[in-house]
């Protein structure tokens, strides 16, 4: 038995629950969570934007210990202290090829499946299975059944030293991987990113602090997240409303997912020049661009969880943490586990970036 908060229907509020955790398969790892970051993409489920089966328990940054390993599992122990990550099949080209975020399968097992890849449950209220799984871990519960494939062994932490790393898990090295994994800026080249939440904060700072560009132009309508922004490395801020505040970007990021942003960032794109879509909007969405103006080098790429390997990509981000050159606790504030629909006004709203649940 466990403590989770589980979302019974599309617009309602969490509900503290208590819950049955199925036994770790043989590829599985029971994690006891110290914290949990909440996404706009939990938040989108909840609403009923993006489709997950409901009654299910979302969460998807969590870290903890783990205290139960199944009997093939090779890259962790109990005692570990992990991240907990997006999941992927292992299997497909693409992951093969070092490249999880990308896995075929990418979508049911980790966002619309809510089951593991056999189709079966790893929670259960009162005998009824509920939507799980949720990128291979559904954190917003004390305990997590999760995918050895989507644990990322910390090293030699205290405990009181994880929650401010659980963003690894989605946003973060989503804004960062597509810095540094998929546009790869050039000396002295300029970086434009639009919107400045979460995502857009950790593409600001390893652009600014982990890339060798000379400019971190930043888009926003919110004045305090252009401050922000500022401090965390924006060589410039713009209003979103500002004429021409989207042209000349070697690099562009889009983390808004508004289409009409889209559209200007790629208009704006100067010769050579590629925009990485990380934001996604309703499905259906379509944006237009003027063809021509791409022919002459212009590119539009799109990112998934920043296109990483988390083995790789989340030590990397962890130790520029600890150096000063991510400073991601910036822009997070805490909540105890029973105060997540407060947690989840709070970023709805905007009042907060990034929302860290605490057990």
């Amino acid at each position: 038995m466990t403590t989770a908060a589980v979302i019974w229907q599309e617009g309602q509020e969490f509900s503290l629950e208590d819950v049955e955790l199925d036994e770790p398969r043989p590829d599985e790892v029971r994690v006891r969570l110290v914290a949990t970051g909440m996404c706009h993409t939990d938040l989108s489920v909840a609403h009923g934007v993006t489709p997950f089966p409901l009654p299910g328990v979302l969460g998807h940054e969590g870290v903890g210990v783990v205290e139960e390993v199944g009997s093939r599992v090779v890259r962790t122990k109990p005692g570990d202290r992990v991240l907990l990550t997006f999941t992927s099949c292992g299997r497909c080209g693409n992951c093969r090829g070092g490249h999880p975020a990308l896995c075929e399968h990418h979508l049911p097992l980790n966002l619309f499946g809510g089951r593991r890849a056999d189709g079966t449950a790893t929670i259960r209220h009162k005998g009824e299975d509920l939507g799980c799984h949720f990128f291979g871990q559904s954190s917003f519960a004390q305990h997590a059944i999760v995918d050895e494939r989507s644990v990322v062994v910390l090293g030699d932490l205290a405990e009181a030293d994880l929650p401010a790393l659980a963003p690894l898990g989605c946003g973060l090295q989503t804004g960062a991987g597509a810095i540094l994994n998929v546009l790869r800026p050039t000396p002295g080249s300029t970086v434009v990113v639009a919107g400045a939440g979460a995502v857009g904060l950790a593409a600001v700072m390893a652009a600014a602090r982990m890339s060798p560009a000379a400019e971190v132009v930043v888009v926003d309508r919110v004045a305090s997240r252009l401050e922000l922004a500022k401090r965390l490395g924006a060589t410039s801020v713009l209003e979103a409303s500002a004429p021409g505040a989207l042209a000349g970007a070697d690099f562009a990021v889009d983390t808004t997912g508004n289409v009409g942003v889209i559209e200007n960032l790629v208009a704006g794109l100067a010769v050579g020049g590629t925009c990485a879509l990380i934001g996604a909007p309703r499905a259906g969405s379509r944006a237009s661009f003027d063809v021509n103006r791409l022919l002459p080098g212009r590119s539009i790429v799109g990112v998934t969880l920043g296109d990483g390997e988390p083995e790789t990509l989340v030590p990397l981000l962890a130790a520029a943490h600890a150096r000063g050159d991510f400073p991601m606790e910036t822009f997070q504030k805490t909540y105890a586990f029973e105060d997540i629909n407060t947690a989840a006004a709070d970023a709805a709203s905007g009042a907060v970036v990034k929302p860290i649940l605490l057990f």
